[in-house]
């Protein structure tokens, strides 16, 4: 039970992070982003993922990967455009 709850948490809270790199990514507007947030929550998914790692939890492992590459796209993005 415990994995399935952690493998939804990881689905939804990285899908949550997809509408907006897309948005980023097409509009090119960026100028409303906050590099400082986002930049916190790349440190947050970062550390998330090391722990998962040292649990050896892959759902957790998973999830923060993917929202890694996410946010790390968006910041990408803000510093392309912004």
């Amino acid at each position: 039970m415990e994995t399935l709850i952690g493998t939804l948490a990881g689905i939804v809270s990285t899908i949550c992070w997809l509408p907006q790199t897309l948005r980023t990514w097409r509009t090119r507007q960026t100028k409303d982003l906050s590099l400082s947030t986002n930049l916190l929550v790349l440190l947050s998914v970062t550390l998330w993922l090391i722990y998962g790692v040292m649990l050896a939890a892959w759902p957790m492992v998973v999830a923060n990967a993917i929202a890694i590459a996410l946010v790390g796209s968006i910041i990408i993005a803000k510093l392309k455009f912004g």
